[in-house]
C-alpha cells in the first residue's frame, strides 16, 4: 500500500546534498598529492556522494522526499543540477518511461546487448550537448578560483564514476537477460551494508519496482 512520505525523507534529502556540498568545498581547499592514499579515498567519497546526489533525485520523480509537490520538485530540480547540470523534467519523463515499459524497446533505460554498448546508449539517452556547454562554462569559471587538479579529481572524475556505478549497480545488474517476473527485474545478493554502499541500496532492485513509492533509506525493509 503507497503511504504518503514524510519530512524524514526531506531531512535525508538535504543531509545527502549538505555532505556532497560539505565535503565539495572543503576538497576544492585541499592540496593534491598523488602519493597521499587518503587522495584516492576521496575520490571514492565523492563518487559515492555525487551517486547519493543522482538517488536523491530519483526518489524526487517518485514524489518520496517530502510531502509538498513543490518541495519533491525543488529537490530534484537542485541535486540534478549539481549532479551534472541535468534538466530535471528530463529526466522525469525519461525515469517514468523506465517503469511504464521496463525491458522493452520504449525503455530508455534497457538494451539487449553487452555491457559497453548498453552503457554508451544509456548516457546519449541522458546527456545533451547544452548540459554539456554549461558543465564546461562552469568549469571555466571556477578554476579562476580553484586549482585545476582538485577540479578534476573531485568534480570532475567522481561525476563520471558515478554514472559507472549507478548504470552497473542500478540498471545493468538488475536488468540484463531474461526474467521471470512481472517487473522484468531482480534484486542483488540481501546484503545491507554492501547494498548502501554499492548504490543505496537500488540493487534491490524488484523491491523498487514493486513499491516505487519506498524511499532509498527504507528500500532495505522490503520484504524480497
Amino acid at each position: 500500500m503507497q503511504k504518503s512520505p514524510s519530512y524524514t525523507g526531506l531531512f535525508i534529502a538535504l543531509l545527502v546534498l549538505g555532505s556532497w556540498a560539505a565535503s565539495t568545498i572543503l576538497l576544492m581547499q585541499w592540496q593534491v598529492d598523488y602519493k597521499n592514499p587518503l587522495l584516492y579515498l576521496f575520490i571514492l567519497l565523492q563518487m559515492h556522494l555525487y551517486t547519493g546526489l543522482f538517488i536523491t533525485a530519483h526518489d524526487a520523480m517518485h514524489g518520496t522526499v517530502a510531502p509538498n509537490n513543490n518541495l519533491n520538485k525543488a529537490i530534484g530540480f537542485i541535486s540534478t543540477f549539481l549532479y551534472a547540470s541535468f534538466w530535471y523534467p528530463k529526466l522525469y519523463t525519461k525515469h517514468h518511461q523506465h517503469h511504464n515499459h521496463v525491458h522493452t524497446d520504449a525503455d530508455p533505460d534497457y538494451h539487449n546487448g553487452a555491457f559497453f554498448k548498453w552503457y554508451v546508449r544509456f548516457i546519449r539517452n541522458y546527456l545533451s550537448v547544452w548540459q554539456i556547454v554549461i558543465m564546461a562554462i562552469i568549469f571555466n569559471v571556477l578554476k579562476i578560483w580553484i586549482p585545476q587538479p582538485n577540479l578534476v579529481l573531485f568534480w570532475v572524475v567522481p561525476s563520471l564514476l558515478s554514472t559507472l556505478q549507478l548504470f552497473y549497480f542500478g540498471t545493468y545488474l538488475p536488468h540484463k537477460g531474461e526474467h521471470d517476473n512481472k517487473h522484468q527485474s531482480r534484486s542483488l545478493k540481501r546484503n545491507h551494508f554492501l547494498a548502501f554502499f554499492s548504490c543505496y541500496f537500488f540493487g534491490y532492485h524488484y523491491e523498487h519496482h514493486d513499491a516505487p513509492w519506498v524511499p532509498w533509506w527504507k528500500l532495505w525493509t522490503v520484504k524480497k
